[in-house]
């Protein structure tokens, strides 16, 4: 869940809403929907595509998340 927070607030903070962030994926609204909410997991092919558009970096996103990992939290 950690993961579906840190993609959240990227999207919010790059001001994208779900529907404009779907477009660019060539998906649906509820493809993102979904993501956010945590009923789909997201591959490394997706997660780099997600880094592209919202403008994050995807190994330190990684980083973050084993840090958070490894905290227990």
């Amino acid at each position: 869940m950690a993961l579906v927070r840190m993609l959240t607030d990227a999207r919010e903070a790059a001001g994208i809403t779900q529907t404009e962030l779907a477009q660019r994926l060539g998906e649906y609204q509820s493809f993102v929907a979904r993501l956010e909410s945590g009923q789909r997991r997201i591959d490394v092919v997706e997660l780099i595509e997600l880094s592209d558009i919202l403008g994050f970096d995807a190994p330190q996103l990684v980083a973050s998340l084993q840090q958070v990992d490894d905290k227990g939290t």
